[in-house]
């Protein structure tokens, strides 16, 4: 069902491993999306019980729009030390490698793991002679992160920027 990539067959960091999602995972990975959102929820003035079932409603939104526009997309928990602490979602199966997503639990943030995932996926693009493709919303912090591993936008729906980097041929990094 899921195909397995480089990223699932070796650990990224010394710490640091992909494993392919499960269901058991469900709930881990809900709590990483919500994790994402707490700022936004934090605006509110909604009970939280009432901010749990918006995040939950569209935490499932989310899956279901990935699964039915991507199904061979890949699904990764990101793990430090065996415990999870993330997810990464990658489709391979278009022109592009499209970086669907990757998300931290807070405490692991700028901690420059995301960093090395994402320069491990630019890595596999280099070596496969195809660009990689992300969305990311016009406020977020990460859009810096992308510009200094060379992504360039590339277009723009609603408040996403689409964002492109090219595959290096044959340049040292």
């Amino acid at each position: 069902m899921m195909q397995t990539s480089l990223l699932h067959q070796k650990k990224t960091a010394a710490d640091v491993s992909l494993r392919s999602a499960a269901a058991e995972d469900e709930e881990f990975l809900y709590r990483v999306y919500a994790s994402t959102r707490a700022d936004e929820m934090a605006l509110t003035d909604w009970t939280e019980a009432q901010k749990e079932a918006f995040l939950r409603m569209q935490s499932n939104a989310q899956r279901q729009s990935y699964l039915a526009q991507y199904p061979q997309a890949e699904y990764s928990v990101i793990a430090k030390d065996g415990a999870p602490i993330g997810r990464l979602i990658v489709d391979r199966t278009g022109r592009d490698l499209l970086l669907m997503d990757i998300a931290l639990l807070p405490e692991y943030r700028n901690a420059g793991i995301g960093t090395r995932l994402i320069e491990e996926l630019l890595d596999e693009a280099d070596r496969t002679a195809r660009p990689v493709r992300l969305h990311v919303e016009t406020f977020n912090p990460a859009m810096n992160l992308y510009k200094r591993l060379g992504f360039i936008e590339t277009g723009e729906l609603s408040f996403y920027h689409e964002m492109t980097r090219q595959p290096q041929a044959g340049e040292e990094k």
